[in-house]
């Protein structure tokens, strides 16, 4: 088959931008030819991977937005592809990877009345409509349960176009096994970073720093008890613009406590390793792919619960889960109970014994067997739209 994946912008470190590279890996892996469609594209592309850039311009994101929609729908009618997948909401395309949370429940009941007379919010509830429409042919990739219900509440979408993906951890993320192995990197990884052994290092690890709490974060830090002030340090690590939160972090006085490096790291493996904790305390996050690279590495990990993977947090007793409505004060206890050492080696070793689970490196391989059987049904609905029987009940 001829697949083709939509994707507004791409760069090395963004979460849905890394779930596309794996899609496509195991869409070649079992076969089949590449297109992918992009607004902008920043990094290299990968070998045998047609890369489409569409010739849009706007002076807003979501006018841009409805461009490249237009763009796409008009290229794949010029050259068909077997299945159009979109890793963003748009108009058109057969599959969606619901990686992000719904838009009108955020805009109803997080902006104010005029909001909801913007352009900007009825672009982008036409898109959202568009694809979970009840008379919609898209069907939907989950990552998490968390979102499905506030999609169903707004648009009636029927539960059977739902299909829940397990995750898909890259295998790198997975500490060594042998516990000597484990500690010669941490200990290369530290000196390197040049960590005291006494030093807590937090690691704050994605890339949109807004969403994903990394105020929060720098807040906590403020509220840390002087033994715990002395000994932690916190690096954050994602491709985002950091100056708002240099200067938040300057403005709380916790500037000497925080490393920033907004274009990423491509080592994050041993960052992990050489961490003492994950802090993810973000307002809307669907997975929170971290999370299980964390755990899997041996890193406990302090997240909120109304992040979609948190709940293997819980369930493997692999850190600590803030609850729900978010209260700083509560998130600035948890942080102190995550930097004591008295439950960290029990906290580790839950997360080690989850790397063992082979279902959380299978997401591919699962999205490629949906694929298939989406092209399949495509192909019979047009084949039944052009048939003689079909043309006549139509008279």
């Amino acid at each position: 088959m001829i697949i083709g994946f939509t994707i507004f912008k791409y760069f090395p470190f963004g979460g849905v931008q890394r779930d596309l590279m794996k899609l496509v890996r195991g869409c070649m892996g079992a076969g089949h030819q590449i297109r992918v469609y992009v607004i902008r594209w920043n990094g290299p592309i990968p070998d045998g991977v047609d890369v489409r850039k569409a010739p849009v311009k706007a002076w807003s994101n979501h006018r841009l937005y409805e461009r490249f929609a237009d763009w796409v729908a008009n290229e794949a009618l010029r050259e068909p592809v077997d299945l159009l997948i979109g890793m963003n909401k748009m108009p058109g395309i057969d599959v969606y990877y619901a990686a992000d949370s719904c838009f009108a429940d955020k805009a109803l009941n997080q902006r104010g009345v005029l909001y909801r007379l913007t352009p900007r919010y009825r672009s982008f509830r036409a898109a959202e409509h568009a694809v979970f429409a009840p008379d919609s042919d898209t069907q939907i990739l989950t990552i998490s349960d968390i979102n499905t219900p506030s999609f169903r509440r707004y648009y009636g979408t029927p539960s059977e176009r739902f299909h829940r993906l397990p995750p898909g951890i890259e295998r790198d993320r997975k500490a060594p096994s042998d516990a000597g192995e484990r500690l010669r990197r941490r200990q290369a990884k530290r000196a390197e970073l040049e960590l005291a052994e006494e030093t807590s290092l937090l690691l704050f690890i994605g890339s949109g720093f807004i969403k994903k709490g990394l105020d929060r974060v720098l807040r906590a830090l403020k509220a840390l008890p002087p033994p715990c002030w002395d000994r932690t340090r916190l690096m954050v690590v994602g491709k985002d613009n950091a100056d708002p939160f240099r200067r938040l972090a300057n403005r709380l006085g916790v500037d000497d406590l925080v490393h920033f490096f907004p274009e990423g790291r491509d080592d994050v493996p041993d960052l992990l390793l050489a961490g003492d904790a994950l802090v993810l305390p973000a307002y809307d996050e669907a997975a929170g792919m971290v999370i299980l690279e964390a755990m899997i590495a041996g890193l406990p990990v302090l997240t909120t619960e109304n992040c979609g993977y948190a709940h293997f947090v819980s369930s493997a007793g692999a850190g600590i889960v803030t609850p729900v409505p978010f209260k700083q004060t509560g998130f600035e206890q948890d942080l102190i109970e995550i930097l004591d050492n008295n439950k960290a080696a029990q906290w580790r070793q839950a997360g080690l014994a989850l790397g063992d689970d082979e279902t959380i490196y299978q997401m591919a391989a699962v999205a490629m067997q949906l694929f298939e059987k989406f092209a399949e049904q495509k192909q019979r609905r047009a084949a039944s739209a052009v048939s003689p029987e079909h043309s006549r009940s139509a008279l």
